[in-house]
């Protein structure tokens, strides 16, 4: 076997969607900086939408982006708290993955703090292969050969044998 073609998780991008600036979203950067153990980044608007009194350039949330064995181990403590089942849908055709977690005190060491309440997080896992770097860097950058990128089947596949992740239709 060939260990270019072997998938690998790139990265996990844990993220809370808070929807507005202030208090809310310091509390949301307390919670994941908790558990990831990571300081987090806040995410930004792009757009402007009046009826949710959105400006551009507005906080909206806090994400922290988990790379090599932090990312492996945190993805295993999440997906200990799914039971290590999955929907299929939860796949896109890229071979991306997404589901999400519904209260941080789900994970080990956790307790509630009344002070900080209840938020619940999206965990995004991207896998890739040896090689993907060829359609990131700057100089000669490249496409990747369509037999060499991951797609929805293979990444089930990777999360079944290398997960122990039991994938429900």
């Amino acid at each position: 076997m060939n260990a270019m073609r072997d998938p690998r998780v790139e990265k996990v991008v844990v993220n809370i969607g808070v929807g507005e600036a202030g208090e809310r979203l310091v509390k949301a950067q307390k919670v994941i900086e908790m558990v990831t153990g990571q300081k987090s980044v806040q995410t930004i608007s792009r757009t402007i939408n009046r009826d949710l009194a959105i400006r551009k350039g507005m906080p909206l949330g806090c994400k922290v982006t988990l790379r090599g064995e932090n990312a492996e181990e945190f993805l295993n403590k999440a997906l200990d708290i799914r039971e290590r089942r999955i929907p299929v849908y939860s796949f896109d055709k890229e071979g991306n993955m997404s589901f999400g977690i519904a209260d941080y005190t789900d994970f080990p060491g956790m307790k509630y703090d009344p002070e900080i309440g209840i938020f619940g997080m999206d965990v995004s896992v991207v896998l890739r292969r040896a090689g993907n770097r060829v359609t990131q860097r700057s100089i000669l950058r490249r496409r990747l050969p369509k037999g060499h990128r991951m797609d929805r089947g293979e990444a089930i596949e990777f999360m079944r044998n290398g997960f122990s992740v039991e994938v429900v239709e």
